[in-house]
C-alpha cells in the first residue's frame, strides 16, 4: 500500500472514531507500528490530526472551536442533533456526554427551553453557558487531555448521585449484537456511569459507526432506549438494529 493510501486510511479512522491506537492501525493496514508512527507524525506536522501517546486524535475532537472547521461529518451530526432535541421538554433534567455530536446537541438547544443540564464535557459546558435558560452543572474529575471530559473515580461517584430524565451519549463503536464499545477503559467506566445516571439513554451516532466494535464493552444495545442516526428509521442499514429493544430515530 502506498503512503498516500495509508495516510488516507489513518485519517478516515481517526475522524470516524475520534481516537485511534497505533497498534490497531498497524494491524488494519498490515504494516509495522513504526511505519504507522511515521505516518501519524507527518499528518500531525501537516495539521491533519493530533499525535498523542500511543495513537492519534482528530482535530475536531481534541480542539474546541466555535467555528467547527475540523468536525468530521458535520452535516450528519447536525441532523442527529435536530432529531434528538425534539425529545426534550421544558424543565427536564438532562445529562450530556462528550464528543462532537453531543456538542452539536448543546449548540442547538432552544434559547427559551428551561433545562437543568449536567455534563462532564468541558466543550459542552462552555457551549451551554450561552443558553440563558439552562442551568449548567459540570461534573468534575480528572480531565482527559484527549477528549476534554472528566473521567476517573470522582466523576463516576458524582454521576452515581444523579438520576436525569435523559442522558445523551456518543460512542466510538456500535454493533447490533455486541453493543457499544470503546478502546479506552476509563472512558468505558465513565459511560457506564452516565447510563446508570439517567432514566432513559439516547445514543447519538452517525451511520458510519454502525456494525463496528472494539475491545472494551460499554453496554448491551438494549441498555440504550433510543438510537438517533442521520438516516431515516426505515433505512436498510438499520435492519439489524430494528429487531432490538431500542427506538430508532
Amino acid at each position: 500500500m502506498l503512503k498516500e493510501e495509508r495516510q488516507r486510511t489513518i485519517l478516515n479512522e481517526v475522524e470516524l472514531h475520534n481516537r485511534v491506537l497505533l497498534t490497531d492501525i498497524a494491524e488494519k493496514l498490515d504494516v509495522s507500528i513504526d511505519t504507522v508512527r511515521r505516518d501519524v507524525k507527518e499528518l500531525d506536522a501537516d495539521n491533519k490530526l493530533r499525535k498523542v501517546h500511543g495513537g492519534a486524535v482528530s482535530l475536531g475532537f481534541a480542539n474546541y472551536s466555535p467555528a467547527r472547521n475540523n468536525v468530521y461529518a458535520l452535516e450528519q451530526k447536525m441532523a442527529i442533533a435536530e432529531k434528538a432535541v425534539k425529545l426534550l421538554k421544558d424543565n427536564s433534567v438532562i445529562l450530556i456526554d462528550g464528543g462532537t455530536t453531543c456538542l452539536e446537541l448543546a449548540r442547538i438547544l432552544p434559547p427559551k427551553l428551561n433545562l437543568t443540564c449536567f455534563t462532564l464535557s468541558l466543550p459542552v459546558a462552555m457551549e451551554l453557558l450561552n443558553k440563558p435558560n439552562v442551568e449548567t452543572i459540570f461534573i468534575g474529575g480528572v480531565l482527559s487531555k484527549d477528549s476534554q471530559i472528566a473521567i476517573g473515580a470522582n466523576a463516576v461517584h458524582n454521576l452515581s448521585q444523579i438520576k436525569a430524565d435523559y442522558s445523551f451519549i456518543g460512542t466510538g463503536y456500535v454493533d447490533a449484537q455486541f453493543g457499544l464499545t470503546e478502546f479506552d477503559w476509563d472512558i468505558v467506566q465513565t459511560k457506564k456511569a452516565v447510563i446508570q445516571a439517567s432514566k432513559k439513554t439516547v445514543l447519538l451516532c452517525i451511520s458510519e459507526k454502525l456494525n463496528s466494535q472494539h475491545r472494551f464493552k460499554t453496554c448491551e444495545l438494549n441498555d440504550i432506549d433510543v438510537m438517533v442516526t442521520e438516516l431515516d428509521p426505515d433505512h436498510p442499514l438499520l435492519d439489524n438494529f430494528r429487531n432490538q429493544e431500542i427506538r430508532l430515530l
